[in-house]
C-alpha cells in the first residue's frame, strides 16, 4: 500500500516537473523568437503603462502574435518588467527578450534631423516641421519671434548662425532645443574661426567673416575651390569693387525668385543686392559649413577678380575683364553644345 503511494506521489511529482519543464520550454521559446517586424519599428511605450497594458500594446501593434507566455516571461525573469517610458527603435530580429532588456534600460530611439551647408532659416524651419516625434513650438513664429525666444538681441537675425549638420534627438525633444543647439555650435565654430583668422583680411567683424562665408557657400561646392572664391571676392573688397555675386541677388528678392535671374533684378535695388551695394550683405545670407567659414578666414592668395562656371561642374577664375568675357563665352558654348545634345 505504501509503495503504490510512492509510485502516486512520484508520479505526480514527475508530471508536476515536466509540466513545469514544458512550460520553462514554452516561455523560453516565446523569449527567444524574433519580434514580428520585417523593418526598423518606433515604439512608444507611454508612462505609466503595466505589465499587461505593455503586452496589449505589443499584440495591437502586432509585435508579438500572441501574448499568452507573456506574463510568465516576466514572472521568471522580473529584471525584464522594469520597463521605462519613453519612444524605442525595434529591429528585424530583435527577440522579444532582447526587446524587453532594451525598454527597462531606458535607453530610447536616437532619431536625426539633417540640416545641409547652405540651406537657409526657413529650410531649417521646414525639415523640423517635417521630422517626426519632434515637439512643435515654432510653427507660424516669425524670424523675429524666434530670435526673441532664443534670447537674441532684438533686431539680430539667426540667418548663418546654425551650425549645418546631422543632429541627434530622442522623441519629444522641442524644434526650439534643436535650434539653440545649432546656434551654440556656430557661435562656438565662429569665434574659434576669427580667433585664427587672417588678421589682415579686411573684417570688421566676425559677423562680416559670417557673411562672406554664407556666399562663399551658396557660389560653389567643390572644396579645393572655396579658397578661390574667397579670394575673388577679398580682392574685390580690397579695390572697393563690388562683389556681383548672385546668390546675394536671390536672396534680397526673397519669394520673388522664381529659379531665373534678370538683367532687371540685377539692377533692381535691395539690401542684399551687391551689384548695387558696396561691400558685404547687412546679414549672411545662409547657414555656411566649416570648409566655407575657414575658407573665408584664410583665402588663398591671387590676383583673381573674376570667375564664371565652366560647364564642367567647376569655375574658371580670371584676373582681368576681358579673361573673364572669354570664359563666358567658353562656359556658354559649352551650354549651347550640351542643348544640342
Amino acid at each position: 500500500m505504501k509503495r503504490k503511494k510512492l509510485k502516486i506521489v512520484l508520479l505526480v511529482v514527475f508530471l508536476a516537473l515536466a509540466s513545469l519543464f514544458w512550460g520553462y520550454q514554452k516561455v523560453e521559446r516565446f523569449a527567444n523568437q524574433p519580434l514580428a517586424i520585417q523593418q526598423e519599428t518606433i515604439f512608444k511605450l507611454p508612462a505609466g503603462t503595466g505589465r499587461v497594458a505593455l503586452e496589449g500594446l505589443l499584440v495591437r501593434d502586432k509585435l508579438i502574435h500572441n501574448g499568452r507566455w507573456f506574463p510568465w516571461l516576466l514572472r521568471l525573469e522580473p529584471e525584464l518588467a522594469e520597463f521605462k517610458a519613453g519612444t524605442y527603435r525595434f529591429t528585424p530580429g530583435m527577440t522579444v527578450r532582447q526587446m524587453l532588456t532594451l525598454l527597462a534600460s531606458g535607453k530610447e530611439a536616437q532619431l536625426s534631423a539633417r540640416f545641409i551647408e547652405g540651406s537657409r532659416l526657413r529650410d531649417w524651419l521646414q525639415v523640423l516641421q517635417e521630422s517626426k516625434y519632434i515637439k512643435h513650438t515654432l510653427a507660424g513664429k516669425s524670424e523675429a519671434e524666434l530670435a526673441k525666444a532664443l534670447g537674441l538681441p532684438e533686431g539680430d537675425t539667426l540667418e548663418g548662425h546654425l551650425y549645418p549638420d546631422t543632429y541627434l534627438y530622442t522623441a519629444g525633444t522641442t524644434d526650439l532645443a534643436l535650434i539653440k543647439r545649432a546656434q551654440l555650435r556656430m557661435n562656438k565654430t565662429l569665434q574659434d574661426v576669427w580667433q585664427a583668422r587672417d588678421t589682415s583680411l579686411p573684417y570688421k567683424s566676425p559677423e562680416q567673416l559670417l557673411a562672406m562665408a554664407s556666399i562663399i557657400e551658396k557660389e560653389t561646392a567643390v572644396e579645393e575651390e572655396r579658397t578661390k572664391v574667397a579670394s575673388v571676392f577679398i580682392n574685390r573688397l580690397r579695390l572697393g569693387m563690388r562683389l556681383q555675386t548672385d546668390p546675394t541677388v536671390i536672396y534680397g528678392m526673397g519669394d520673388s525668385y522664381t529659379g531665373n535671374i534678370s538683367r532687371k533684378d540685377l539692377e533692381t535695388p535691395t539690401a542684399y543686392n551687391t551689384y548695387v551695394i558696396s561691400g558685404l550683405p547687412p546679414t549672411p545670407i545662409a547657414m555656411p559649413g566649416l570648409a566655407s567659414l575657414e575658407a573665408a578666414a584664410h583665402p588663398a592668395k591671387t590676383d583673381y577678380l573674376y570667375f564664371v562656371a565652366d560647364g564642367k561642374g567647376g569655375h574658371t577664375f580670371t584676373t582681368n575683364l576681358n579673361s573673364h568675357n572669354a570664359a563666358v563665352r567658353a562656359y556658354r558654348q559649352v551650354q549651347k553644345e550640351k542643348n544640342e545634345k
